[in-house]
């Protein structure tokens, strides 16, 4: 196993925030699915969307999620319908400890009711929209991580802080040191 930490959740969930500072608190690099699919595409998001529709999207998701989990030391935000391909489900549980921020609807719909730059939200009442992902996704979350933090407030430290010290307590994840003692983690 990987030392990694992959961070899952719905749009709005604060995976990148609360994911730079988890790697500054692990000591880990950070990077993020979606900034690193922008880079590569030359455009953001919104744009591949509307050029490439969802499945556009969701291939280019994939083939990111592929490479960076393939990485070592990192901690990865991803996008919030990762989820949504079985590849990338396995790629996450196989190549680290998948944390999976639980942030409530109307959190989410808070932090997520003005920003232009997320398509699902684009057309219709987004608390709506979000209600709906939330339905269709929150198995896939769940059956998907290893660990679940609710997401109730708090600033993004005290979350990554939270998540750190719940990290100590998994299985999967363990101290380096110990990993490398007991001898029963792969690198």
């Amino acid at each position: 196993m990987k030392h990694n930490v992959f961070l899952i959740g719905m749009m709005a969930s604060g995976k990148t925030t609360v994911g730079r500072h988890l790697a500054n608190v692990l000591g880990l690099d950070f990077v993020d699915a979606d900034q690193v699919i922008e880079q590569r595409a030359g455009a953001d998001i919104a744009w591949i969307f509307d050029l490439e529709g969802e499945a556009g999207f969701r291939e280019r998701e994939e083939n990111v999620i592929d490479e960076l989990t393939r990485r070592d030391g990192v901690v990865l935000a991803t996008g919030g319908g990762v989820v949504l391909r079985e590849a990338n489900r396995a790629r996450l549980r196989e190549r680290g400890v998948v944390v999976y921020l639980d942030t409530p609807l109307k959190r989410l719909v808070a932090r997520a009711r003005n920003d232009r730059h997320r398509p699902l939200l684009s057309e219709g009442d987004p608390e709506e929209t979000l209600r709906r992902l939330l339905d269709e996704r929150g198995g896939l979350y769940a059956e998907t991580a290893d660990l679940a933090v609710r997401v109730t407030g708090g600033s993004p430290r005290s979350i990554a802080d939270l998540v750190a010290t719940q990290l100590e307590s998994c299985e999967r994840w363990g101290r380096r040191e110990d990993r490398e003692r007991r001898g029963r983690w792969e690198q």
